[in-house]
């Protein structure tokens, strides 16, 4: 049943409001860093910035237990961050540094460490979807009770690998949790345009699983979603969710932005997650205005560490060039 979902108060601990929080601000301060690094030459390639949706990614992988696994987008910083990966070999892969997770080889849309249930990101739209579904029968097969929370945009809803995808999790009852995060465009062309259905969710009916459309921004209303979800999937198969954010930067660092008006962009920082999640701290006298003042000051210390660390790590080597081609 298709249905809208609000925050409510989630039971969570200091500890863990804490880590939320900063793993927001980390993904927004480490997304302004590598904007700054690519208007200044300093990185190659293309990245694909998740500033304005920092909440979708960081409370929907606070909401997943030790064990389960994530797909990420090519747009996965925030989805990286979240899961727990470290910021110096983050920064070091963006900067072609050999100390990075690809070893300086594979940048931004390529991080993966599955030793932290990080599937990795993809910069093929929708190609996380069978990946997370492929994970999620290898953890049925296997006896797990694990989840596998899989990440795409409103670009991807459209590819047949999410149909393939979701019918194939129906059908075996798959532990996978489908997390679209709508930020209204795929590159330039309007959701709106490209899907003649404003309600993503109802798609779900398609399948036979339960859908449900959520203010992605709203980091307690996607936690607490994301853990009702995991409940369900754990014991009846997939659940798909639509969280409706934004991006406040282009597509790509390519991207002109001629297609989205000044007013649209402005509307939607109104509703910034981060400042939405301080509101909330501060006014329910969770934390006081210094104690926040002083997180955001060590997450901006870590970034500028994280950067010392990539800017001082060697570059590979020619002799590094043919090695990680192959597995083993």
């Amino acid at each position: 049943m298709t249905k809208e979902k609000r925050a409510g108060k989630p039971d969570l601990s200091v500890d863990k409001l804490q880590d939320m929080y900063i793993k927001m601000l980390y993904t927004r301060k480490f997304e302004e860093k590598v904007a700054y690094f690519f208007s200044r030459g300093m990185v190659h390639g293309t990245t694909h910035l998740c500033i304005g949706q920092e909440a979708s990614a960081i409370g929907a992988i606070a909401a997943l237990e030790e064990g389960d696994w994530m797909a990420a987008t090519h747009r996965g910083h925030g989805h990286t961050i979240g899961k727990g990966l470290d910021l110096k070999p983050m920064m070091a892969e963006l900067l072609g540094k050999s100390t990075g997770f690809c070893r300086g080889k594979g940048g931004s849309m390529h991080i993966a460490d599955i030793t932290k249930g990080h599937l990795g990101a993809n910069g093929i739209v929708g190609g996380g979807i069978p990946i997370a579904t492929g994970a999620g029968l290898s953890v049925k097969l296997r006896g797990e009770e694990k989840a596998v929370l899989c990440f795409f945009g409103d670009g991807a809803i459209n590819q047949g690998t999410f149909h393939e995808s979701l019918n194939m999790a129906s059908v075996w009852n798959l532990p996978v949790i489908y997390l679209c995060e709508n930020n209204q465009y795929g590159m330039s062309m309007s959701q709106k345009r490209a899907t003649n259905v404003d309600d993503l969710s109802l798609r779900a009916h398609s399948y036979g699983i339960p859908g449900v459309r959520i203010d992605g921004n709203d980091i307690f209303t996607v936690y607490e979603t994301v853990k009702t979800a995991r409940e369900h999937v754990l014991k009846q198969g997939p659940y798909l969710i639509i969280a409706e954010t934004y991006r406040f930067m282009g597509h790509s660092k390519s991207d002109a932005n001629k297609y989205r008006t000044k007013d649209e962009i402005n509307q939607w920082k109104e509703k910034d997650p981060i400042p939405r999640m301080r509101r909330y701290l501060e006014e329910r006298k969770i934390f006081s205005a210094a104690e926040l003042d002083a997180i955001e000051q060590k997450a901006t210390a870590d970034i500028e560490e994280a950067v010392e660390y990539a800017r001082t790590s060697p570059d590979p080597v020619p002799e590094d060039l043919i090695n990680d081609v192959y597995a083993g």
